[in-house]
């Protein structure tokens, strides 16, 4: 009798998790349906702040600018975005083994690794980590992030840049590409430099004239499309993150509901083998009463 009671508790227990999960499941899933379209609708944008970034590297004027000049990489800054809350699958894992893997490596190198953390889960890591000084930690960005909460996380990269706190600044976030695929991704954010693509050689602005200065230009450009950089990898990671969480829930709902049948069988031969006792009593004692 007492093993039917603990599996029928196990049975209604684990029934209240299932419910648990099935509900966050829709609450993240309902979440992921508009950081895609936040994040599709930013990509473009992001294109092309990149190409032009990539076009106003290329003027021999830049190398002169704070924000392009490169320096021998003593001091770096990684800002990595996580997440506030866990459940989300390996999500905050991928960035924190990312982050990690990268730390060591600085380390070997004679690098020394700041950290500012976009997420609390980023932010417990750090502090807990040897090595690794964590600056700022920005916990309250919500799903639809605008300038006035990306403004302060950039200031605080260029700010420390310029003054020569630090040589170089690494952005570390988690790319949507499906439902399914999210990958770990690393992109260079300070000194200003970008790779060459097709239309930096078709495109130039080396004859350009640039009002009212090309320093005014680039002091204000620049920082608004590093701005840009900084969103999109936010947006990209939230996405991700309401997509990994959808996708644990939904498993954790499966796992429960197998788990469910599991019990549900055990249970009912354990009541069939109390029934099967019982009849064998009650029989042996009618014999036992005709003797």
């Amino acid at each position: 009798m007492a093993n039917t009671i603990t599996l029928k508790r196990r049975i209604g227990s684990v029934k209240n998790t299932r419910q648990i999960t099935k509900a966050m499941e829709l609450v993240a899933a309902s979440k992921m349906r508009r950081a895609q379209e936040y994040a599709a609708k930013g990509r473009t944008y992001r294109e092309y702040a990149y190409s032009l970034l990539t076009r106003l590297s290329s003027i021999t004027e830049v190398e002169e600018h704070p924000l392009y000049v490169k320096r021998a990489i003593k001091k770096r800054l990684y800002i990595v975005v996580t997440s506030n809350r866990g459940l989300a699958g390996a999500y905050n894992a991928n960035i924190i083994r990312m982050l990690t893997r990268l730390a060591i490596a600085d380390r070997q190198a004679g690098i020394s690794t700041q950290v500012i953390a976009i997420g609390k889960q980023g932010a417990n890591f750090a502090r807990r980590v040897e090595g690794i000084d964590l600056i700022a930690a920005f916990t309250e960005i919500e799903d639809d992030p605008n300038a006035n909460d990306i403004r302060p996380i950039l200031e605080t990269a260029i700010s420390m840049y310029t003054d020569k706190t630090i040589d170089d600044v690494q952005l570390l976030y988690t790319q949507f590409k499906t439902n399914l695929v999210q990958d770990a991704t690393q992109l260079s954010l300070l000194p200003a430099r970008f790779e060459a693509t097709s239309e930096q050689g078709n495109t130039t602005l080396l004859n350009s004239t640039f009002e009212p200065s090309i320093e005014v230009v680039l002091d204000n450009i620049t920082e608004r499309l590093l701005e840009v950089q900084i969103w999109q990898a936010i947006l990209e990671s939230i996405a991700s993150e309401h997509s990994m969480r959808m996708m644990a829930m939904k498993s954790a709902t499966d796992n429960a509901n197998d788990l469910i049948d599991d019990l549900t069988l055990a249970f009912n031969t354990a009541r069939q083998a109390a029934i099967t006792q019982e009849l064998a009593e009650i029989t042996g004692g009618a014999e036992a009463m005709k003797e």
